[in-house]
Formats: C-alpha cells, structure tokens, sequence
C-alpha cells in the first residue's frame, strides 16, 4: 500500500483543480490517513488570506476519500465516490494563513453498510490544533 502513496492524489479523489484540497498523502493504513496541504493565497476556498472553513470541512473529506481510494487500489479494486451526509462536532479552532503547512489526520471510526464513519483533525505544522469534526461518508455501491 505504502508504494501507491507516491501518485498524485487526484488517483484518489474525484476532485479536480481548482479544488483540491490535499497535496500529498503521508500515510494510510485501515485506520487512518494523514495528508498534507498548503494553503495558497489563491485558492478557490481561501478569502482573506485565510482557508475557509468550508475549505477546512473538504480537507478532511479528501483526506478521508484519499484513504478510502488508496484501500480499495491496494485490493485491486476499483475507486468509488463517496459523499458527505452528515457533518457533527465541527469545531473551526483558527482559520489558516496563506502558506501554512497543514496536516490532517482522518481516524475511520467504523462502517455501517456503505457508510463510513470518520473523525478528523487539522493541525498547523506547529501541531497547533486548527479544525476537527466527525462525518458519515455514504459510498457509492459498485455495480
């Protein structure tokens, strides 16, 4: 699994500039992702010089889609969509600066048929915490 983290991480996700919100994946087992972004000052999500919450909320959503596409390449299968259903315990601690070094980090808390369950974290590259929230993910069924 570890050798698909060097492709770009549009293999991942369906997104596509300019709203991508991850540069790289660090790591991703059954458990977790980690991803790493830069906020850039002109980016669609960023206003003010700073990453909107909204933005922060599709950070951790490609984190957690990234990790779920990185699962089912390393079984040969095929990558699927999936879709935010439900957002709870979202709590925006700071909005980011243009050029800060994020790190979010996705915990997959469990499934319940095509729906995975998740908790993520954003810290700054000082592990200053910056967003955290939990979210049901529905996946789309393979046919």
């Amino acid at each position: 699994m570890q050798d698909l983290l060097s492709r770009p991480v549009t293999d991942f996700i369906p997104q596509r500039d300019p709203f991508v919100l991850i540069d790289n994946i660090l790591e991703c087992n059954e458990k977790f992702t980690v991803s790493s972004f830069k906020v850039k000052g002109d980016h669609i999500m960023t206003k003010e010089g700073r990453l909107s919450e909204g933005g922060l909320l599709e950070n951790i959503a490609q984190t957690a889609a990234a990790g779920h596409g990185i699962l089912m390449l390393s079984q040969n299968k095929e990558v699927i969509r999936g879709f935010i259903g439900s957002v709870k315990n979202m709590k925006i601690h700071k909005r980011p600066t243009e050029g800060t070094l994020l790190q979010t980090t996705v915990e997959n808390t469990g499934q319940v048929m095509n729906v995975n369950i998740v908790k993520g974290v954003v810290k700054d590259g000082e592990g200053n915490l910056i967003a955290e929230a939990e979210m049901n993910i529905f996946l789309e069924e393979n046919e």
